[in-house]
């Protein structure tokens, strides 16, 4: 794939006076080296949302969801066995609670180091943390379900109120079940051949065969029809699943209605105030276009920069997912670490930072900020309820707290197929599908584009010219314009090899199958 370096044709500006003003929270510091309220709070939201949101079976979410959310921070080998799960129906809470103890803290600390020792040099006083972690009795932290419409939150540890007022976020459309796809899920099977559908769903089939992959969901869509799709026990097309980091691309189609509609700017200087409010700040120089490629230059510890620099205990790319904080503002407040443009990072100051200008466009605008996604998208192409969680102060935490159906990403992913077209109506810009979809020049490899990831270097067993919403734990919305296709695969675990190699055998199963079609 070539790195498109021109500038995309814009309309002109419809310009707004924006006065909304985020409060900046100072961020909570994890005391000693293993930060274990950090580290329980994330399991503690993602095993909430699968239980009262997704409403799935407890033991199901032990061996998928939790193990998964504990691979975030690496302990997934150390840690499930000494963590307490208590869910309480009533309240609609779970909380994780783990007991440091003379018997275990040698195999905490043990596996800790070992996973450390091999990326940095990473050392500690660890008689020192030996003591403190057996000092510190039961260590638990908890999370809640907001409401069916926000889904679930950590809750702080000192006990402050939550930071926005809920609001209901409700679709505007008629029932799914009295509409033909893409805009309902009435889909006419008979219309297919069966011949067409058998190799659809030989492939897809594949996707499902090793149990250790932990396949939940995989969708395909052939030239705008649905022609194959399949869900493990316990999951049903209806079922909102964890998507992680493909709301990333969501974020990156909020921008792109706004810039539809002419409320901002590819290729000007973002809109964030903290940058432009002394002159000579050289993050007044980051565009749209520099956020949208990951590649704004801002001083982002990510999972790959040395334990030692960690802050926070964890990386700042992962304390969002840790703790209470407010995530635009703890994203906005970091200073330049890279001329704009330069360097192509995968980082969630980025999606942050376009999150918080999406949300000060909008209520700029009049507009309600938390349903606005459901009016200005999700309603336009066929998607009833998409759970965009928020932080604690009401910031939609896109770069991994967002849930939604395969056939909900599969729509999403027909939009770009369509270039942004739906219905008719122009959603999105007319050359945003090729935008998002070509190299960023800031990476080496043709492996990022527009908050999306390219193929560009044949990783999986498609086209190179294929571009995804990616997530953790292979979530993954291909969109293959060579083919006419989009495949959306879901699941809850990517710690083994199996989870890549059973999703690239169903892959090559269904373009060959596209090209019998």
């Amino acid at each position: 794939m070539v790195a498109y370096t021109g500038h995309f044709d814009e309309p002109a500006i419809k310009r707004s006076v924006i006065h909304v003003k985020i409060e900046y929270t100072p961020p909570t510091r994890s005391e000693g080296v293993i930060p274990l309220e950090f580290i329980l709070a994330t399991p503690a939201k993602v095993v909430c949302s699968a239980l009262f949101l997704s409403g799935r079976d407890l033991e199901e979410v032990r061996k998928t969801s939790f193990i998964h959310a504990l691979v975030v921070h690496h302990m997934h080998e150390v840690l499930p066995d000494l963590i307490d799960i208590t869910v309480d129906k009533e309240a609609h809470t779970v909380m994780m609670s783990l007991t440091p103890s003379e018997d275990n803290v040698d195999h905490i600390i043990d596996g800790y180091r070992e996973f450390y020792r091999e990326f940095s040099e990473f050392d500690a006083d660890w008689s020192a943390e030996r003591e403190r972690l057996v000092a510190l009795g039961t260590v638990s932290r908890t999370a809640k379900l907001i409401s069916e419409d926000l889904g679930s939150a950590i809750l702080p540890l000192d006990g402050r109120p939550l930071g926005y007022e809920p609001v209901s976020v409700k679709t505007a459309l008629p029932a799914a079940d009295t509409e033909a796809w893409p805009n309902g899920d009435v889909v006419n099977w008979n219309a297919i051949p069966a011949g067409v559908q058998a190799r659809f769903a030989e492939a897809v089939d594949a996707g499902f065969a090793d149990p250790d992959a932990h396949t939940a969901a995989v969708v395909v869509v052939h030239k705008g029809e649905l022609v194959a799709e399949r869900y493990r026990p316990g999951i049903a097309s209806d079922t909102q699943l964890e998507s992680w980091s493909m709301g990333k691309s969501i974020t990156a189609a909020l921008i792109g209605v706004l810039i539809q509609e002419r409320r901002l700017s590819l290729n000007e200087p973002a809109p964030v105030p903290e940058w432009h409010a002394q002159d000579g700040d050289p993050r007044a120089e980051i565009t749209l276009r520099d956020l949208l490629q990951m590649s704004s230059g801002l001083k982002f510890q990510g999972q790959q920069s040395p334990r030692q620099n960690w802050v926070m205990g964890v990386p700042d790319h992962l304390y969002v997912y840790a703790d209470v904080v407010n995530s635009f503002s703890y994203a906005v407040s970091h200073g330049l670490e890279f001329p704009p443009g330069t360097s192509g990072r995968y980082l969630n100051c980025d999606p942050l930072t376009l999150g918080y200008i999406v949300k000060r466009t909008v209520e700029s605008l009049g507009e309600e900020y938390l349903s606005w996604p459901q009016r200005a998208l999700f309603d336009r192409i066929g998607v009833r309820r998409q759970v965009l969680e928020p932080d604690w102060y009401g910031n939609y935490l896109l770069t991994g707290f967002d849930y939604g159906t395969a056939r909900n990403w599969a729509r999403f992913g027909l939009l770009h197929l369509q270039n942004g077209v739906w219905g008719g109506e122009q959603v999105l810009p007319e050359w945003w599908s090729d935008f998002v979809s070509s190299h960023g020049p800031g990476w080496d490899e043709p492996r990022y584009g527009g908050q999306f990831w390219l193929n560009g270097t044949g990783e999986f067993a498609l086209p190179k010219s294929t571009y995804m919403a990616a997530g953790f734990g292979e979530q993954r919305t291909f969109v293959v314009p060579s083919h006419d296709l989009v495949i959306v695969r879901m699941g809850h675990r990517a710690d083994t090899p199996a989870t890549r190699e059973s999703t690239n055998r169903m892959l090559g199963k269904i373009l060959e199958a596209a090209e019998k079609a």
